[in-house]
Formats: structure tokens, C-alpha cells, sequence
């Protein structure tokens, strides 16, 4: 997607690939958003994706339940881009139900596996999916 601008936006209208995003969310019944953290804030891809589908509809997440995910491989796991999305989301229609932070990635995270290794942060995450089944 090209960088969002108003001008652009008049020039070239709502992008189609944020009309999917938002038809996508419309038939989702929870969301799960693994959000990259980069210098403490959102990526620079998901603030441009955001401001394209913010236009659509400002509502962007629908009402829809939501686990907010971030890790980092720092002691911090994300925690930053985290606190900043569970302030923000709701005033664009996000339930933000939960969120989890894996700290220190490459200390509890096998890549080759694609398991968390560390018990404690494994045995959180799943009674948070947990609570989102029942």
C-alpha cells in the first residue's frame, strides 16, 4: 500500500486492500493482533495500513473481542506498542479483552519448534486463548 495521504486518498479513492482488511474483520468473531513494536511505537506498515482502513470506517476493529499480542527481544516484550494500542483501540471499535507481552523472545521462544519454552509465559497464553473459547 502506498504511504496514506488525504491527497492520495482523493487521487486514488479507498484502497482495496483496506476494504478487505475491514470485510475480513466484519466475519471474524475474535481478532488476535500480534503487534511489532519499533522504537516503542507502531511499525511504520501498521499505522499506514491503520490510516488507510480508518478512513473506510472509523471504526476499524467492529466491536470485535480482542488479544493484543507483542514480544521483543528485550526484557520488555513489546509493553510499549501494548499500553499505547490498549489506550487507543477502543476509540476505533476494538474490545480489548487481554493482552500478552513475551519478553525476551530468543530466551523463551524456539524458533525451529514454534513453541514458547519458557512454562510460566506458555501456561498465560493459553489460559488467555482459554478464556476466549469459553
Amino acid at each position: 500500500m502506498p504511504l496514506f495521504s488525504v491527497d492520495l486518498e482523493i487521487e486514488i479513492g479507498q484502497h482495496e486492500v483496506a476494504k478487505a482488511f475491514l470485510a475480513a474483520i466484519a466475519t471474524a468473531d475474535v481478532l488476535v493482533i500480534s503487534m511489532a513494536e519499533h522504537n516503542g511505537n507502531y511499525s511504520a506498515a501498521f499505522k499506514n495500513f491503520f490510516d488507510w482502513s480508518s478512513r473506510i470506517n472509523g471504526k476499524v476493529f467492529q466491536d470485535k473481542p480482542m488479544l493484543l499480542l507483542a514480544t521483543s527481544p528485550g526484557a520488555r516484550g513489546g509493553a510499549s506498542v501494548l499500553e499505547i494500542a490498549k489506550i487507543a483501540f477502543p476509540r476505533y471499535g476494538a474490545t480489548v479483552k487481554a493482552t500478552f507481552s513475551l519478553p525476551s523472545f530468543d530466551a523463551n521462544f524456539d524458533t525451529q519448534k514454534g513453541i514458547i519454552t519458557n512454562g510460566e509465559y506458555d501456561i498465560k497464553l493459553k489460559s488467555l486463548i482459554g478464556s476466549f473459547r469459553a
